[in-house]
């Protein structure tokens, strides 16, 4: 059973994604090349104790963050995935195999443009892909009601050679999503 975070810890998840994934600065951090910066630091940076850090990195709706201790022995947070192309990450996850179809979702109003053009990570570093049904709509929903789910042929894309990885939370990654690759979900 999950535990439904309060008010003021979606504030400080929303928070953590904003320094982690896209603007660091903000709270005059700077993230490692692969995306990681000391605990210690964040919590001094963000004035918050371990204690929230850590119900909000266990409890939030989708494994968002990471922690691991460094080589060095310090304990370091990131972001799985989701970084912006202005905070350039390597998160060194491995090429991997994807299953032989995969699923976006997003709002009605994009479908045109998507069949027209493909998937693109438009400010991001990769397009995030969900591995069934269910998640892709949860990801429609959060900009939409009125979502629709494509269908990614991520076997045949693979067989063309573009590559994919898998973050640490299933979400699955690659570099954009050519149009012939991509159908609409009949019901």
């Amino acid at each position: 059973m999950s535990t439904v975070l309060t008010r003021e810890q979606v504030r400080l998840s929303k928070r953590l994604s904003l320094v982690l994934r896209h603007r660091p600065e903000t709270a005059g951090l700077t993230l490692d090349a692969n995306g990681w910066v000391p605990v210690a630091e964040l919590l001094a940076a963000l004035r918050i104790s371990r204690d929230e850090l850590d119900v909000v990195v266990e409890h939030n709706d989708k494994s968002r963050f990471a922690i691991t201790p460094g080589a060095d022995g310090v304990e370091r947070i990131r972001a799985q995935q989701g970084h912006s192309r202005r905070v350039h990450v390597d998160l060194g996850l491995p090429p991997v195999e994807p299953p032989a179809v995969l699923f976006h979702g997003t709002p009605r109003a994009n479908l045109a443009p998507i069949l027209r053009e493909g998937l693109r990570p438009r400010s991001r570093q990769h397009v995030h892909l969900s591995p069934d049904v269910a998640t892709a709509l949860v990801v429609g929903r959060r900009r939409a009601t009125n979502v629709v789910v494509l269908e990614v042929e991520a076997g045949a894309m693979a067989a063309a050679g573009h590559v994919f990885h898998r973050s640490q939370n299933g979400v699955w990654l690659t570099a954009a999503v050519p149009a012939g690759f991509i159908r609409e979900r009949s019901e």
